[in-house]
């Protein structure tokens, strides 16, 4: 990846309706990212888990699979002590859940441009970081 290579964050939720093919979020999604192909999308080892539970819990090993072959075409961006550090941080003055406090953290820490997601909230934190494809679809 070039040194200008502009990093988009995807959240965990936009991940599980890309792999599950949502019918209604999936399309959105899909549309994005294919509309965006200049883009380098990342992920951290915290969507990894996210969008793991659910399957692990069901037995449900082809999507396992289908999750797994997804994991392997997008960056990986480590979680470090730092980032854990201004979670907290994110946590203590903004009221965020820990792991959106941590994919934010992750993202801002690793210089993403965007953060893709689907929670309006987190815009109030962020600033222009969080791009909520749900409300003004990407384009």
């Amino acid at each position: 990846m070039g040194i200008n290579a502009t990093r988009v964050y995807l959240d965990s939720c936009l991940v599980i309706y890309f792999v599950e093919q949502h019918p209604q979020f999936g399309p959105v999604i899909t549309h994005a990212m294919e509309s965006h192909s200049d883009l380098h999308f990342c992920i951290s080892p915290l969507v990894e888990l996210e969008c793991l539970v659910m399957p692990i819990r069901q037995s449900n090993h082809g999507l396992i699979d289908r999750y797994e072959m997804f994991f392997q075409d997008y960056v990986h961006l480590e979680i470090t002590t730092d980032i854990y550090r201004n979670a907290a941080e994110l946590r203590a003055h903004h009221g965020l859940k820990t792991p959106d406090a941590l994919h934010l953290a992750t993202a801002k820490y690793h210089a993403c441009s965007e953060f893709w997601t689907n929670d309006g909230r987190l815009n109030n934190v962020a600033g222009n970081l969080a791009v909520n494809l749900f409300d003004n679809s990407v384009s």
